[in-house]
């Protein structure tokens, strides 16, 4: 080796693979915080797929809303031939506009939007009172 050559020292692999890892896992979690809240629809990641969330399974997606346990999940996905751990990454342009027409209908009626739906319409509040 040349003395006058200048050498950077990288950290290896390893510790690169890990930093990434960390990355992926930190991305993850804001984006489940994001959809647990309603800031952020699982249609929406469906469709626009992030990057820390293409190698995310469509099952862990769904089942970080509110509402959605595995068994949801499950008869969800088994109605539209997807498997539960199936990346999203690797979901087709018709399974991912499928998937997201069917939960934004599964969103209309949720307890929250059916409440603020209720609280706008003048005539059922003289149909309740």
């Amino acid at each position: 080796m040349d003395p006058t050559m200048m050498v950077t020292p990288e950290p290896p692999q390893r510790l690169q693979a890990l930093a990434r890892a960390n990355e992926v896992r930190l991305a993850r979690a804001e984006l489940k915080r994001r959809i647990a809240d309603g800031d952020v629809s699982a249609a929406e990641v469906i469709l626009q797929c992030p990057e820390g969330a293409s190698s995310w399974s469509v099952g862990e997606l769904l089942m970080s809303q509110r509402r959605w346990g595995i068994n949801r999940c499950r008869k969800f996905l088994a109605r539209n031939q997807i498997s539960e751990i199936k990346p999203i990454g690797t979901l087709t342009t018709r399974q991912r506009n499928l998937l997201a027409t069917q939960l934004r209908s599964c969103e209309q009626f949720t307890p929250r939007v059916v409440a603020a739906q209720l609280q706008r319409t003048p005539e059922l509040e003289y149909a309740v009172a």
